[in-house]
């Protein structure tokens, strides 16, 4: 995934939140990236392959700021499938 941030996995997921994204059983998500060497892949499977466990990533409100989330991706040094895949993931779940 290119050079990781020494930014924390919370910082991250604040800046979901604050672009208008919501997260279903955040505690599971934090738990596991906490418990993760590298949070950045964990997150990238999770946002995949998490909803088993009840995590889930939706638009909280009408118009999610889709610039604030693919800032938030680059700032935390995803790459930019990753940013397509969960950007459209989020539209899917309308």
């Amino acid at each position: 995934m290119g050079r990781l941030s020494d930014e924390s996995f919370e910082q991250f997921l604040e800046s979901l939140k604050e672009a208008g994204i919501a997260i279903s059983n955040e505690k599971e998500l934090r738990e596991r990236l906490a418990g993760a060497q590298r949070w950045q892949y964990a997150f990238a499977t999770l946002a995949a392959n998490g909803k088993p466990l009840g995590i889930r990533f939706v638009n909280r409100r009408e118009g999610a700021n889709d610039a604030q989330i693919w800032n938030a991706f680059a700032r935390f040094n995803f790459p930019s499938q990753l940013q397509a895949a969960f950007a459209s993931s989020l539209k899917s779940e309308h």
